[in-house]
Formats: C-alpha cells, sequence, structure tokens
C-alpha cells in the first residue's frame, strides 16, 4: 500500500497483467539429484563419411531430463497452504497498486478463492519447508492478511501454522509449524544461473496439490513496477493462482527461488512468470527470524535509466549505470558529494547495469554501512564512498496508522509523510499522503494516494497538527487534498 513509484512502459499489443500469485511449492532434498543426459545421436565411425566440401552438421540432441527423481526426493518438502483472511468490511479501500500509477494496475497480488466464497475471505498458496522443526518459506502475500494460516504436507497431516515475520517488500514471509523431524530442502545459488538453463516448479495452481511443472530460466535480474528490490528470476515454467509462495528447483534439485508473479492477460498463465532468488529470501528471512523485521539502506538518490542517446551525451561508450536525476538534500548521497547527471556505475564492486539494479543493490546493504559507489562524471571514471541509512518509511507508516487507530471515529485516516522526493514527484506542497481510508474519510470520497494539505483553511503538515484541526472542530471538518493535478475541498462528518 501507499508505494510511490512512477513506472513507464510501452505496452505492445494490448494491456498486460502481472499478477502475483497466491500459490504452493513444494522441496524437499538430501542427496543431489542426477540430471539425465539427453542422447546424442551420432554416426558409428567410418560410417557415412561426408564427401570432401560438404556441409557437415552439429550431432542432433534428442530426449528431455527426467524430472520424476528430482520430484520424488523434494516434492515432499513442498506444502500446500490455505488461509481464512481477516474480516474485511465492504467499504474497505483498496492497495494502491490498483488505483495509482496506471501501469501498475497490470501488475497484481491475488488469491485463488475458495468455492462459494467472496474474496478475500479464503485463499490458497504453496510453501516450502527449510528446517526439519517446521519453518517454512512462502510469499507475504499469500500470509500477510490472514486470521488463520493452515498447512497441508504431502502426506495429508494438516497443522496450524504461526506467522513468525512478513516482509512485504521483497513479498517473503516466515511461518512456523510444530511438527518434528520434516523433509527439508536444499538451497542452489541464484548467481550462478543462465537463461537456457532448466527449472521445475511445485506448487499447487487451483488448488491441485503438488503439481510439477518445467521450463526454462528466461532472464535473471529483471526489474518489475513497484517492485524496487526484487531482481526477479522470469521463466516459462507454468505457474498460476495457488502456485504462489512454491519452490523454483534446479536440475540438482536445488531450491533456487520462490514464484511470485506472472505476465497475463487474462490472469492465467500465458508464457511468463517470476521467482523472488533464495539468497535474497533467505537474507530476508534470517533478519525476521533475528529481529522480526527487515533492515534496509538508502543513500537518497532518484535515478533514471541510460539510454544510448544519454550515454552519447554524457561520454559512456554503451548505455548502462543508474543516471542520478536528482539528490534529496541532507541525505547521504548530498554528504558525500552525489549530483544529478552523474551515473552510478557500481556499488562496492557489483556492477550496476540498469538503473532499476541500483535499489535492489543499495536496500541489501546495512543501515550505516559504508557503500563505495563507482560513478561517470564529466567523462572520467571515479570512486566515492557513502554511508547508508535505514530505509525508513515503513515505521513512519505504522507510526501513522496507530495514530489513526487511536482516531479512527473521527477521521478514519491512515497516513505517512512524504519525503522530500517524494513531493517532488507528484508536484505537491503537501506533507501527508492518505495510506488507507476507511469510516467518514471513506465516505467522503477520500483515496488512497490522495495528498492532504489542509483542514478548515489551516495548512496541516504533520498528523498531530491535523489530529489538533480535528480536535477543534465538532459536526463536520472541511478536508483540502490534492489528487493528480487538482486541488478540492471534501467534507467529512465527524459527528
Amino acid at each position: 500500500m501507499g508505494n510511490l513509484r512512477t513506472w513507464t512502459m510501452a505496452l505492445v499489443a494490448g494491456a498486460m497483467i502481472v499478477l502475483v500469485l497466491k500459490q504452493s511449492p513444494d522441496a524437499q532434498g538430501s542427496a543431489p539429484v542426477a540430471k539425465q543426459a539427453a542422447t546424442v545421436v551420432q554416426p558409428a565411425p567410418g560410417a557415412n563419411e561426408p564427401a570432401a566440401g560438404a556441409v557437415v552438421q552439429s550431432p542432433k540432441v534428442v530426449g528431455l531430463p527426467d524430472f520424476s527423481q528430482l520430484v520424488a526426493e523434494s516434492g515432499a518438502a513442498v506444502v500446500n497452504i490455505s488461509v481464512v483472511e481477516k474480516a474485511q468490511k465492504a467499504s474497505d479501500p483498496v492497495e494502491m497498486d490498483d488505483v495509482g500509477d496506471p501501469l501498475s494496475q497490470f501488475f497484481h497480488r491475488f488469491q485463488t478463492p475458495m468455492p462459494g466464497r467472496a474474496p478475500p475471505a479464503h485463499g490458497i498458496g504453496s510453501g516450502f519447508i527449510i528446517s526439519s522443526d517446521g519453518y517454512v518459506l512462502t510469499n507475504a502475500h499469500v500470509v500477510a492478511d490472514a486470521a488463520t494460516v493452515t498447512v497441508k504436507l504431502t502426506d495429508r497431516r494438516e497443522f496450524t501454522a504461526k506467522v513468525v515475520g512478513v516482509d512485504k517488500r521483497s513479498d517473503v514471509a516466515l511461518i512456523k509449524i510444530g511438527a518434528q523431524g520434516l523433509p527439508k530442502v536444499r538451497f542452489g545459488d541464484p548467481s550462478r544461473l543462465r537463461p537456457g538453463q532448466w527449472v521445475i516448479a511445485i506448487g499447487s495452481p487451483f488448488g491441485f496439490d503438488n503439481s510439477v511443472t518445467a521450463g526454462v530460466i528466461s532472464a535473471t535480474a529483471r526489474s518489475l513496477p513497484d517492485e524496487n528490490y526484487v531482481p526477479f528470476i522470469q521463466t516459462d515454467a507454468a505457474v498460476n493462482p495457488g502456485n504462489s509462495g512454491g519452490p523454483l528447483f534446479n536440475l540438482d534439485g536445488e531450491v533456487i527461488g520462490i514464484n511470485s508473479q506472472i505476465y497475463s492477460r487474462t490472469g492465467g498463465f500465458m508464457g511468463m512468470s517470476f521467482a523472488i532468488p533464495i539468497d535474497l529470501v533467505l537474507n530476508v528471512k534470517d533478519q525476521l527470524l533475528s529481529k522480526g523485521k527487515v533492515s534496509r539502506s538508502r543513500i537518497g538518490v532518484g535515478v533514471q535509466e541510460v539510454n544510448q542517446q544519454l550515454a552519447q551525451t554524457f561520454g559512456l561508450g554503451i548505455p548502462h549505470g543508474a543516471l542520478i536525476s536528482a539528490v534529496e538534500p541532507k541525505s547521504p548521497g548530498e554528504r558525500a558529494g552525489l549530483k544529478p547527471g552523474d551515473v552510478i556505475t557500481s556499488v562496492n564492486g557489483k556492477t550496476v547495469n540498469r538503473s532499476a539494479d541500483l535499489p535492489a543493490i543499495i536496500a541489501s546493504l546495512a543501515p550505516g554501512s559504508q557503500a563505495t559507489v563507482g560513478l561517470w562524471r564529466e567523462r572520467k571514471a571515479l570512486q566515492v564512498e557513502v554511508r547508508t541509512v535505514a530505509l525508513d518509511d515503513e515505521p513512519a507508516v505504522r507510526n501513522a496508522r496507530a495514530e489513526r487507530d487511536g482516531d479512527s471515529g473521527r477521521l478514519g485516516l491512515a497516513l505517512r509523510p512524504l519525503s522530500p522526493n517524494e513531493q517532488e514527484q507528484l508536484e505537491t506542497k503537501g506533507r501527508l499522503l492518505v495510506e488507507e481510508a476507511t469510516g467518514p474519510a471513506l465516505a467522503a470520497g477520500v483515496q488512497p494516494g490522495d495528498v492532504v494539505l489542509g483542514i478548515n483553511g489551516t495548512p496541516v503538515s504533520s498528523v498531530s497538527e491535523l489530529k489538533r484541526e480535528v480536535a477543534r472542530a465538532s459536526g463536520s471538518v472541511a478536508l483540502l487534498i490534492q489528487r493528480e493535478e487538482a486541488q478540492i475541498y471534501l467534507p467529512i462528518d465527524i459527528s
């Protein structure tokens, strides 16, 4: 909710929909799974030798890998997850993904509804066991709003799970069931993935437990709208609603990712699915276990893609890197001397090929750490040291919501402060973004994404100032909001 991101993409041959899947995957593995070698057909020595000058064709490779041993050894660690979500009123607001940037409307997280129930009351997904004492990984969107979570194993045993932690930014969740001696998966190295390699997905598409599909790696380090912190693995392995949270395996029986989203026009699989790399997942899991939350870093710069024309302008040989378009005042970037026109080419020796690479690389660093940033400035390469700070907008949202909860009978707004960079992007002088609108505010027409400017003719720049003005009023108030380029007053009955 409340993500302020602007995305530009040419949608060719019709609007496509990227859907986040609430799903379930299997994964176990103890011994490595041997790959079946493809059969190479070659002529016998000396037989049918080509004539001089004839074109010699390469040997034909026939046959496909046999995944049965992999599934037999790893499938028992894949689980089905069913959830009963927290009760929601018919007037509950939709998420920012549904009302924000136009392209964001094509990227949704969804679940498979149980028969006879209107979503989001019930849903299904997938997960996989990572420890013999019952820790299970899945997608955050599978369990984030659940009142109860039930995990079903392949041997038909069922357990009520506890949600240990949820990280919505990465769409990773860790849950725990009360069982011992469970099968568990093994982990692979996503950095070794290459397009064209075979992979398989195991999960519960549309509720069909332990369904196995196969495909190849289509691409690595894919960036998607509204997903700044995950370099997705793209595959053509068929995944559908219900596969969310399930494992993606390599041919060695190792989990290399969590199936999370699809790109689709219809809501079903259309040849492109996206998985969260397992190294990122395990980093999130470790932080959820140790701290109960995930800490990320920021340096306070806005970046854009470097195209061929910009590369020529800045004297780059080929288009690459992240072009700094804005530097937040008093940010780590400003203190380090970064400025618009710099092109960030690396961080701590890790290459930044595209602008979308930078947020994930910076976010993976511990807040307060020193980062060596490679730059291209004035046709020269140089390095600067930047000390990161915590990406703290999530706590700001939680604090604003806590204040909203105490005042929900008055306005029914959940608000968070806007950063200077966000204000610039929205072209607003307002300081408060509407994250949620319920009760009186929802009835008056306030929407997530609106920017609150003032109340009863008095400008407000903080939640405390807003509450002070509400406390002075009686009957109704006039809330001034900015929605896109328009400013409008909305009367809200607070009696």
